[in-house]
């Protein structure tokens, strides 16, 4: 995208119209396209004197008896191929263009007797510059301080947030880091932006923190490390799952936590399976019995600290409080990834020993209760603006048809949260989403597919396009204003379509 943000900069939209070049209009940097060329967008073209949408209108196929299997499908010339019809077809809004300058409507308002219910799905490609993602990266490594500044390519990108249970979060993008910088930390924002919408790798790195290479589905890449697991829980969690399979086989166990690390002598469950004191002292501070916090700074070793010596938060055992020589100790990580066996010598001092094979069932069973590592994008992005002007000619009663359930809301066919109180702000698991759905213009902004489906008399009753709606088959038979040629992918069985459920449902009960 780099070269392409290289070309935006040659495009001055008050420069007079020249030969051979026509203007583009699908988004404010208002192109002169020569033939044959295509936008600083890439994703429309000069072909033969006509702008025409570069990417092909994607159509999701569902066989009806199968439930979710792709079909045969023949591009042929100009867009002219067929689909094998054997189910419901849904007209996402990938490929099918924008209604900018958002005075005229939507690319696609499309009609579909589904169940015997009369649907309308308004199809746009919405330009986004208010839009984020959030990162979700399932692993017990420490990637830096909440707030910590997050970069891409150097500049500003983001933030850490607040870390989850075995996840740590990041938050990209928005209108200030678009916008509200320079223009090199815009670039790299919407560059950053469009990769992990896309499902591509991005490296990230953390101010005064580690260097993460995130890719939506995939495991993070922490420091140079593929991360293979998250925790099973937290010290004190493992505990309580676990400590039965403990009982009778070791003395004491203490699981390494950043946050909770647990002593299964003093904790709760241990107490209740009647486990004796062991005179175990734990350097920290301590919570409740059992749970210790700040054993250590959060970092890269067992448990998600600093630790590379489990034995440096111990302090002296108490013999008055049960220690005798002999004891034996377990100390394992909350991933199952680290652990090691000690007993106590005469002076009380633990002793390592060879890991005895009556606890390595327990330590796999912690391996086993934990996750794979995952990262997890989610865009976030606010349709509340000038994009609604295309579904309904008074775009605050679609805003109130969505926030009232009447109107069902889609990225690419994917289901999407809709954020409570005001606008359209709504979030979506790009791994839902079929593969490249995502571009952008280099205001810079990006932009997303958006689906708007509801009942053809609500959408007749809210003040919508009625003049503009088309069946299936007339958008299969004659494409768009930019002649888009289609493409049928196979439909997820995970992303239900229709909503008929919501779709059904009236104000005071059931249709």
């Amino acid at each position: 995208m780099s070269e392409l943000s290289e070309r935006f900069d040659t495009h001055d939209p008050g420069e007079k119209q020249v030969a051979e070049k026509i203007r583009c209009d699908a988004c404010p940097v208002m192109c002169y396209i020569a033939d044959g060329r295509s936008g600083a967008c890439d994703r429309y073209g000069n072909v033969g004197g006509r702008i025409v949408r570069l990417d092909p209108l994607t159509i999701l196929e569902r066989r009806a008896e199968i439930g979710g299997e792709a079909v045969a499908f023949d591009a042929g010339e100009a867009g002219g191929g067929q689909l094998v019809n054997t189910g419901s077809r849904f007209i996402t809004a990938i490929g099918a263009g924008t209604t900018y300058p958002d005075y005229k409507p939507a690319p696609f308002i499309v009609s579909q007797e589904v169940e015997g219910v009369d649907l309308v799905t308004v199809v746009t490609e919405g330009i986004f510059s208010y839009c984020g993602v959030k990162v979700k990266i399932d692993t017990d490594r420490h990637i830096g301080p909440e707030a910590a500044t997050v970069r891409a390519s150097g500049e500003t990108v983001g933030h850490v947030t607040t870390g989850e249970y075995g996840s740590q979060m990041l938050s990209l993008g928005g209108v200030h880091h678009l916008t509200g910088g320079s223009k090199a930390e815009g670039r790299a924002t919407c560059d950053a932006l469009l990769d992990l919408c896309n499902k591509k790798a991005v490296e990230l790195t953390v101010d005064g923190g580690a260097t993460v290479v995130v890719q939506a589905g995939q495991p993070p890449v922490i420091d140079g490390k593929f991360e293979s697991r998250m925790r099973v829980g937290c010290g004190s969690a493992t505990i309580g799952m676990f400590a039965a399979q403990w009982r009778g086989l070791v003395d004491e166990v203490v699981v390494v936590d950043d946050h909770i690390t647990g002593v299964v002598s003093e904790h709760q469950a241990g107490k209740v399976l009647g486990w004796e004191d062991t005179g175990i002292k734990i350097i920290g501070r301590r919570s409740t019995p059992g749970r210790y916090f700040k054993v250590s700074e959060p970092g890269l070793g067992w448990g998600g600290t600093t630790i590379s010596d489990p034995l440096s938060i111990l302090g002296e055992w108490n013999p008055k409080k049960g220690a005798r020589p002999g004891m034996s100790l377990l100390m394992v990580s909350t991933t199952g990834e680290q652990f090691a066996y000690y007993e106590l010598d005469e002076a009380l001092k633990p002793a390592e020993k060879p890991f005895p094979e009556r606890l390595r069932k327990s330590v796999e069973l912690i391996e086993e209760n934990c996750e794979p590592a995952l990262c997890t994008v989610l865009f976030v992005g606010g349709a509340g603006g000038s994009l609604r002007a295309g579904v309904v000619e008074n775009p605050v009663r679609l805003t109130r048809s969505v926030q009232g359930l009447q109107t069902y809301v889609t990225v690419g066919g994917a289901p999407v949260y809709v954020w409570p109180g005001g606008g359209i702000t709504l979030m979506v698991d790009v791994m839902r989403v079929p593969d490249n759905a995502f571009g952008y213009v280099p205001t810079p902004a990006l932009v997303a597919p958006i689906e708007f489906t509801l009942r053809r008399d609500d959408y007749v009753a809210l003040g919508g396009h009625a003049a503009e709606i088309r069946s299936v088959e007339d958008v299969m038979a004659k494409g768009g204003e930019y002649l888009n040629p289609r493409r049928a992918v196979e439909a997820s069985g995970a992303n239900p379509w229709p909503p008929l459920a919501q779709l059904h449902r009236r104000e005071g009960g059931a249709a």
